[in-house]
């Protein structure tokens, strides 16, 4: 039987490095949101500079003037008539007491 040979010594583990989430999906002139997120088929990003909120649904992405309020979160409803209710330093505000812009 031949003795075992030494273990070798470990080695450092490399970083992972992050995944590429590809080019973003709202308009590249808004540049970088204050907040975004989603949930399902829908994803929103809040751009406080430009007071735009762009919400993409199936694919289509819809921009609206946002006016004096600061997002900060969502609710979002599920069932019939999935709703989108966002939080600000007004209360809460629903998608559609928001002007849609093109």
């Amino acid at each position: 039987m031949e003795p075992m040979k030494p273990m070798q010594p470990m080695k450092p583990m490399e970083p992972m490095k992050p995944m590429d989430s590809g080019p973003p999906w709202w308009p590249q002139a808004l540049g970088q949101p204050a907040t975004s997120g989603g949930q399902n088929d829908t994803r929103y990003a809040f751009f406080p500079e430009a007071r735009r909120l762009a919400v993409q649904r199936d694919g289509k992405v819809t921009l609206y003037d946002t006016g004096e309020h600061r997002i900060s979160g969502v609710q979002q409803q599920q069932g019939g008539t999935a709703s989108l209710a966002f939080s600000s330093q007004q209360g809460t505000v629903r998608l559609e007491d928001l002007k849609q812009v093109d």
